[in-house]
Formats: C-alpha cells, sequence, structure tokens
C-alpha cells in the first residue's frame, strides 16, 4: 500500500523557515514527479512547488518563487520544501503529492498519490 507522510509543520513567525518532509513508503517514487500543495479549509488546493523525476527540473508558484525550495532524495525516497521568508499568507495545510509519471504539473488532478497534510502557521 502506497503512503506518504508528511513531517515538518508547525508554528513559526514571519521571516522564520521551517522544512517539511514526505517519506513515501509501498513503492519507489525515483520515476515518478512529486509535488506539494496547499490548502485553506474552504478553499481549493493550490499548488506550491514541484520536482521532476531526476530532481533537476523544478518550478514554484509565484507566490513562493525564491522563497521556497523542493528538493528529493529518491535513495530515501523523501522529498522536501525548505519554506523561508515565511509570511502569513503561507498559512495552511501543506500535502504532499506523487504522480504516476515522471513530469508532473500545477494541477492537482495531475497527482496520484497523496499524504495526510501537515498544519503551517505563520504569526505576525
Amino acid at each position: 500500500q502506497v503512503q506518504l507522510v508528511e513531517s515538518g509543520g508547525g508554528l513559526v513567525q514571519a521571516g522564520g523557515s521551517l522544512r517539511l518532509s514526505c517519506a513515501a513508503s509501498g513503492r519507489t517514487f525515483s520515476s515518478s514527479a512529486m509535488a506539494w500543495f496547499r490548502q485553506l479549509p474552504g478553499k481549493e488546493r493550490d499548488f506550491v512547488a514541484a520536482s521532476n523525476w531526476g530532481g533537476r527540473s523544478t518550478y514554484y508558484a509565484d507566490s513562493v518563487k525564491g522563497r521556497f525550495t523542493i528538493s528529493r532524495d529518491n535513495a530515501k525516497n523523501t522529498v522536501f520544501l525548505q519554506m523561508n521568508s515565511l509570511k502569513p499568507e503561507d498559512t495552511a495545510v501543506y500535502y504532499c503529492a506523487a504522480a504516476n509519471r515522471v513530469i508532473g504539473g500545477v494541477g492537482a488532478t495531475e497527482y496520484d498519490y497523496w499524504g495526510q497534510g501537515t498544519q503551517v502557521t505563520v504569526s505576525s
């Protein structure tokens, strides 16, 4: 059974940093695109960042570009999201996602597996 488990969320002051981790199990994701999305209550799940299978190609939402970095350790079946210069508007539940293909996109429907989410709260 495929599982994605996020960790690293929490409460941080504006300007601070957090590093989210997503550990995958049940199959290897070294040939899969992986991504991070975030969601506020009652809102749609928004794209944050994605990494193609090799990790060399990454892309970001404009709102996080220059502040967030997605990376992956395929040997450990893990993807990370380093979040710096956090702002109150970054507050959300953050979800890890994996696709059954090597190149992902920015749409939530392009991903096949999801974690349970981790809360990130940025205080002003």
